[in-house]
């Protein structure tokens, strides 16, 4: 058992971290006076004991956090800061558990999905704590704590691997972790602040462009209305919420590039930029045409404003709405669907597949067609001019395998419980690629709460599973790993 005190040594540090990040909402409840300081102060004072006992207990074991460690701890921040992030929600809102750590999961995952309605008249507070959700979950908490940590002496570049999204976790910015990640969050919060800059230029209330810029660089949907994006139909609000959801879904790690080397090259390097760009440019253009083509709006401007928001929404797993994007003809949200399951960049804040691995799988493919014509023919797959090594190669293959089982089997587990296909499919799909909105009765225009508890469980584990990318957290639940 003393093999994991220092696990639960940097656990503990980390859970005081957190319950800090809950005087922020604290302070601008006292400040608004919405009548939610009590749930704060309960959930900030819980939080805090827990995290000082399990400091305490383990003080004395500061050895350096092996491979193992590093992955039973972001699976252990994942599953239980939920629970201490839910309790505000439950303590204000008198929400279930199972409601309440939906909710925190989803926000801390980056997914979007609610359970809430009527977020109009909410204390303003609460919408608050659940953009800032979105926003610390973004980056990753892990990605913080390798900055904050190796203050106390705790190193972290094990907590980074296994949190950092992609299938290149080796490369590094900077020689160091701490200031790799550093380098990650200052651009995130100076991206952020800009956001929140623009949406208040656009129209948007302080508020509301602190609350969505939050959810928007984490690509995470919350909104502080009901109507989502449709509460201002604003052309112009939605231009500059489309460009930053679109920076989001880039490489964090090719921005701090080239800000750091005050240059475009490292976006020209970037192999997955232009199919980013290219795969959701062309998806905007052609659902617009199909919209303007099937007569759902009447011309083609329309549709083109309309296609531009809700597919780049989708594609990049922000889940904001401007319209009920359900009711367009199937085929255009069925493809938002598809798109978000692959679109975004390593690197970025959002979900799916993440589009590296999907070029990747996309040449194993053509080098098997040449292979199979041409048996002696030398075809490396290659990415961005260099040669995917075997050990890449396989890894992609094997998650791209885990990806289709795990929607699979997620999807007939909720059909056995009695949905519809199109809902258990969508609700699955949106919930692993962390997108928030599904189709039918989890469509944008309604919310998870027509869900039963089980049905609500198996989204939350789906969102979770997206969120460490699947192998992280099948690797804790195998036996192999609790062997010593």
């Amino acid at each position: 058992m003393k093999s994991y005190y220092p696990v639960v040594r940097v656990f503990g540090l980390l859970l005081i971290s957190f319950s800090l990040t809950m005087l922020v909402p604290l302070g601008f409840s006292w400040y608004w006076h919405d009548g939610a300081e009590w749930a704060y102060d309960e959930a900030f004072a819980l939080s805090l004991a827990v995290g000082l006992g399990l400091w305490w207990s383990a003080r004395r074991h500061d050895e350096e956090l092996k491979v193992r460690d590093g992955f039973l701890i972001v699976v252990l921040v994942w599953t239980l800061l939920p629970l201490f992030a839910g309790m505000p929600l439950m303590f204000q809102l008198g929400m279930s558990f199972t409601d309440a750590y939906f909710e925190a999961m989803s926000g801390l995952t980056t997914t979007g999905s609610t359970v809430l309605s009527n977020l109009d008249v909410l204390p303003p507070s609460i919408n608050l704590w659940r953009g800032m959700l979105v926003w610390l979950g973004g980056m990753g908490l892990i990605v913080l704590a390798v900055a904050i940590l190796p203050l106390l002496g705790i190193g972290g570049r094990q907590m980074f691997k296994a949190e950092t999204p992609g299938p290149m976790k080796e490369s590094q910015l900077t020689p160091r972790m701490t200031q790799t990640a550093k380098g990650l969050w200052g651009v995130y919060a100076v991206v952020t602040g800009l956001c929140i800059l623009a949406l208040h230029w656009a129209g948007m209330s302080w508020f509301d462009a602190v609350m969505h810029a939050f959810t928007t660089m984490g690509l995470g949907g919350f909104s502080s209305h009901d109507a989502s994006y449709g509460y201002w139909n604003s052309p112009a609000i939605e231009a500059v919420t489309i460009v930053f959801m679109l920076l989001a879904g880039m490489n964090f790690a090719t921005m701090f590039l080239a800000l750091y080397g005050r240059s475009l090259q490292p976006y020209l390097r970037d192999p997955e930029v232009r199919w980013f760009l290219g795969v959701t440019l062309a998806s905007v253009l052609g659902i617009a045409f199909y919209l303007w083509l099937q007569g759902t709006y009447a011309d083609y401007s329309t549709a083109l404003r309309h296609s531009a928001f809700n597919v780049v929404s989708i594609a990049t797993t922000t889940g904001y709405a401007s319209v009920d994007y359900s009711l367009w003809p199937f085929f255009a949200p069925l493809w938002m669907l598809f798109l978000c399951s692959f679109v975004t960049s390593a690197g970025s804040t959002g979900g799916g597949i993440k589009m590296i691995r999907a070029i990747i799988l996309y040449k194993q493919v053509y080098r098997e067609l040449m292979r199979a014509m041409h048996p002696n023919i030398a075809w490396p797959v290659r990415v961005g001019g260099h040669p995917v090594s075997h050990n890449i190669l396989f890894a992609v293959l094997a998650f791209g395998f885990m990806y289709m089982t795990s929607i699979a089997t997620l999807t007939l587990l909720m059909s056995f419980t009695g949905l519809d296909i199109v809902t258990a499919f969508s609700a699955v799909v949106a919930s692993i690629n962390n997108t928030g909105p599904g189709l039918n009765q989890v469509g944008p225009a309604t919310t998870y709460a027509v869900l039963t508890d089980f049905q609500t469980w198996v989204c939350t584990f789906a969102m979770l599973l997206g969120r460490l990318e699947i192998f992280t957290l099948l690797v804790v639940l195998t036996p192999a790993f609790w062997r010593r």
